[in-house]
Formats: C-alpha cells, structure tokens, sequence
C-alpha cells in the first residue's frame, strides 16, 4: 500500500466511486417497494412513469460509479505493479553473483513478472472490491433494520452460516493458492533451464528423460490447481443453497404476513428479495475477491523477499576510479563461496602497472575467483585487495568496474545487433568510434563480412555466431571501453586456430600499455607473460617467467608444462 501514496488522488477517486456505488445500489430496492405499493398496486400510471425513471437515474449513476471504479481501481494497480516491477529488477542488478549461483533464474522470472501481475488483481479486484461489497453489505444491513427488523432478522439468520463456509473455504485456499504459486515457480524454473540447455538436452540424446520430468512437475502442477478448483466446487453450491434458504423464509415468512395484513407489503417482500440477494451476493463473491486479495498477498510476499533480500555489494566506497595505473595487491586475502569451504587459502601477489601477468593451475585452483574479486563481484572473507594504493572497497563501485574490462572464456552476447552488444548502449560509445576500433584490433573485416555488418542480430546469446566470433566481439567491447585493467579468462581455450590468430593479435593491441591479467589452460600462449602465478588448491604454489619456472626441476609449473607439451607432441 506504501506504493499507492504517489496516486492519492486516483486511489481517492478509485476509493470514493466505491463508498458512492455501495450507497446507491441500495436505493433500487428502495425505490422498487415504494413503486409496487404506491403505485402499481394503486395503478397510478404517472406516479409509475415518475419511479420508473427514477430507478433509470439511479442505474445510470450507478453505471457512471461502476466505470470510475473498474477504471480508476487498475489503473492504480497497473502503475503501481509498474513501480514495484522498476523496484525489483533495480534490485536484482545490484545482487552479489552469489545470489544467482543459489537462486534459479526461471524463479526470478515469475516474481519479476507472473507474481507481480498477481499483486495488481491485489488492487483490481481485490482491496477495493471488497471494500464496495462490505460497505454494500452494511448499508443494506441498516435499511432491512429500518424498514422490517423482523424480515431483516430472518435474512441476517442465514448469514452466520454463510461467514462461518465463507471463513472455512478461505484458510483451505490460501493453502493451496501457495502451493499453486510455488508450482508455478518451479514450471517456469523448469522449461526455463531446459530451453537454454537444449543443445546438451539433444546431445546427450535426453529428449524422452527431460520430457518424462516435465510431465512430472506439470502433474503436480495440475494438481495444485485441481485442489483450488475443488474448493470452488464445494463453496459456491453451498453458498448459492444458504442464499435460496434465506429467500425462502423471506417469501415464506413475509408471505404468511402480508395474508395476515400485519403491515409487511408485496412491495416490502419483493424489495427484501432483491436487499437479500444483494447481501449474499457480496458475500459469496467476497470469498472469490479473497482469494484474490490472498493470492495477491502471497505473490506480494513473494516479490518483497526478493526485494528485502540483502545481497549487495555494499557501496560505501567514495573514490572515483578515473584512470588507475593498475598497481594490483592482493595480501592474504581469504575468500570461501560456502562457508568455512576456502576457495582461497590466504594468497598474496603483486602485479605492477603496465605487466602482463598469467595465472595458471588446475581446475579449482582458484584462478577465476581471483578476477572475480578484482570487479568484486564477491566480498573476501579477510585480507585486503589494493589497485593504486586503494583497497577496492573505496572505490565507488561503478567506477571501479569502468575501468575493469573482462573477456570471458564463454561470451554472452544479448539478442541485439553487434554493434549494440559491443558499446551495451552506452550513448558515449559512437559507432565510428567502435568501427576505428575494430580496425586497429583487426577484426573489421570480420564483421562486414555478416549480412548487415555492425547491425547484424546475433540471436539470443549470440547463437548465429561461432565461439570464436563471440570471442572477437567481446574483445571488442572490451577494447572500446578504455579500460585501464584487461583481464582474459580463458579467452582462447575453446577457438580454431584462425580465431586463435586473430584473439592473439586483438590481445596485443589491448593489453598494450594496460595491466593485464591472464588466465589459461594452454600454456604455449603465455610464455612472454612478464609473470607467471601458478595456483593449487586455493594457494600460490610458484611466480615467476616462463624460463625461470622451467629451469626448477621438481617444479610443479615444469611438471605442468611437460605433460601439456607431450599431449600436444602427441595429438
């Protein structure tokens, strides 16, 4: 509701059309007694004319109130989901990675939008329904009691019965509208995940197992939503039956009166049908608008854990990063992704402004952690990370990251053109300028070779270009940024020999004049490194130039360097 208060006047509006609709749809009945008795039963034709159109006045109103508020009500929802869909997407951007290596990404997507679109039904057909209906229900309370406390009594005798269905249909819903909302989540969690691995699905020939799992969760789907819709099944015939029953007595009742001539009218039986119908009506429909209201709760608690959820980098940091030398420290610097598991077991380095720097070892050793704690995307357990001089965690942090450029071993290149994925929209970023670029890193010709050059769409992550090709591009955006850190993540472990050429070439260029840091597999591509950190379990093990690292005997750098050269020798 905290969202609403910057559309007072519009949630006036949407509030105020609703208290006016619940006061004149009772002055129909009203005025149908008055009718009946005065002048129908009387035949006095002009005063009929006169009621009829009355009663076409009010409904008019009424109808010009029933559009201000189905109007004024969504359009407070709409902007509202609008505020809350900004809020939480701002908020996912700001994650630590750790986040999304814990939170599926399908189930991100249905708070993002399916829940979201739930919390709107929260406004729309939710708190200000209910609202009208009780408001509805109340003034029609007062004018039975007004007009025949005792045809009044008799009405409001079934209405117990229908709260107490009404309150018992309600805690088994919610129940089942959580499980629905989390069967939804993991549906789409699902078919999300296995869409963007379907070249493993069909390499690994996993077609029939996939779907036999996909049928599985949309059973449990199904039946999620099957035992909503039997609580329906059960609710409704009972309410419509305790509403029969209470029109019944009031025609059986009223009747039996009316033959005795003790004061109760056709016109007052006939108003009491309609006061009655439109007490239980609300009623029976206010379970629905419940569950709306409740599914709207639900879906809201679901998208304000998102938000609440307190997984940022924290931004004290206060010194702009302009242009950095690139003096890089790292002193004893711990780091676990799970607690008390250490990825890094208290490694110190140094790299110096302008070198070239390569980090190498097995898998696990620890060499991606260490770039991903440079751009921090993680917090260090201890130790302290310096450029300049300045621990990192001084820096303002999107200037940090403007002057950390990454080229990642598997490239991620949006649905857009080439050009768009090389400058990410950055206005600063002119086209000429991404055209010079590509020409000075070699890699000009390449793109105006694609059907419509530095506009062509590359799909979705990039999936109408080769893995080499992707490897060029993101070179290329990496290059255009100007950064003063260049750090290569197994940027040639998975290209031809071509793409190799070209990737080596582009390297030159920029790594020239910047700090570069450089992690790989092959170790022929990083012989001229000025330094080479070769890691083990979590630990610096040996530093030092390729021909320094060979001339020790037992070395674990030699031993490595050996075995890849025999491979190589061999193949």
């Amino acid at each position: 509701m905290s969202f609403a208060k910057r559309y007072k006047l519009y949630f006036f509006i949407a509030s105020s059309s609703t208290i006016l609709l619940a006061l004149f749809s009772v002055l129909s009945p009203y005025i149908l007694i008055n009718t009946v008795d005065d002048y129908i039963l009387t035949k006095d034709k002009e005063g009929l004319l006169n009621y009829t159109l009355l009663m076409l006045g009010v409904l008019l109103i009424e109808v010009l109130l029933q559009f201000t508020f189905i109007y004024f009500a969504n359009w407070v929802g709409q902007h509202i989901i609008r505020d809350i869909r900004a809020k939480i997407f701002r908020h996912i951007l700001q994650f630590k990675m750790s986040f999304f290596d814990k939170n599926s990404v399908g189930k991100l997507v249905t708070r993002v939008v399916s829940d979201i679109e739930t919390v709107a039904a929260f406004f729309s057909n939710g708190v200000f329904t209910i609202l009208s209906d009780i408001l509805k229900m109340f003034a029609v309370t007062i004018i039975m009691l007004f007009l025949n406390w005792q045809l009044a009594l008799i009405t409001l005798l079934i209405l117990p019965f229908l709260i107490y269905a009404t309150m018992v249909f309600q805690v088994a819903i919610k129940a089942t509208f959580q499980e629905v909302r989390n069967q939804v989540a993991n549906l789409n969690g699902f078919v999300q995940e296995r869409v963007t691995g379907m070249k493993i699905v069909q390499l690994f020939n996993r077609e029939n197992i996939e779907y036999q799992n996909f049928k599985e969760i949309n059973q449990k789907h199904k039946k999620a939503y099957i035992k909503a819709i039997w609580y329906y099944s059960v609710f409704f015939p009972i309410a419509e039956i305790l509403s029969s029953i209470g029109i019944g007595l009031i025609v059986w009742f009223g009747g039996g009166q009316a033959i005795k001539d003790t004061g109760i009218s056709v016109g007052m039986i006939m108003g009491f049908i309609q006061f009655a119908q439109m007490l239980f009506r609300p009623l029976r429909q206010i379970a629905d608008k419940f569950n709306q209201l409740q599914m709207g709760i639900v879906a809201g608690e679901r998208v304000f854990k998102v938000i609440d959820t307190q997984s940022t980098i924290a931004k004290n940091g206060s010194v702009v990063a302009e242009k950095l030398k690139g003096d890089i420290v790292f002193d004893n610097v711990r780091f676990s992704y799970i607690k008390d598991e250490e990825v890094l077991k208290g490694i110190s380095l140094t790299v110096n402004s302008g070198q070239t720097i390569a980090i190498v070892g097995a898998t696990g050793a620890g060499k991606s952690t260490i770039i991903n704690l440079i751009n921090r995307f993680y917090e260090i357990d201890s130790g302290i990370i310096s450029i300049d001089g300045v621990s990192i965690a001084s820096y303002n942090l999107e200037s940090l990251r403007d002057q950390v450029a990454i080229v990642l071993q598997d490239v991620f290149l949006f649905s857009d053109s080439i050009l768009n994925n090389i400058t990410l929209k950055n206005t600063a970023i002119s086209e000429e300028e991404v055209v010079a670029a590509a020409k000075q890193i070699g890699i000009h010709e390449f793109i105006l070779s694609l059907p419509g050059g530095y506009h062509y769409n590359v799909k979705e992550r990039g999936a109408m270009l080769s893995s080499g090709q992707r490897q060029l591009i993101a070179f290329l955006r990496a290059y255009v940024s100007r950064p003063s850190i260049l750090i290569l993540d197994e940027a040639t472990s998975s290209v031809d020999s071509h793409s190799e050429q070209m990737i080596q070439f582009a390297t030159e260029k920029i790594a020239k004049g910047r700090t570069s840091i450089v992690i790989a597999h092959r170790l022929a591509t990083i012989k001229q490194a000025d330094k080479i950190i070769v890691m083990d379990k979590g630990l610096i093990v040996e530093e030092g130039s390729h021909t320094a690292l060979l001339q020790k005997s037992t070395g674990y750098y030699k031993n490595l360097y050996e075995k890849q050269f025999s491979l190589e020798k061999t193949s």
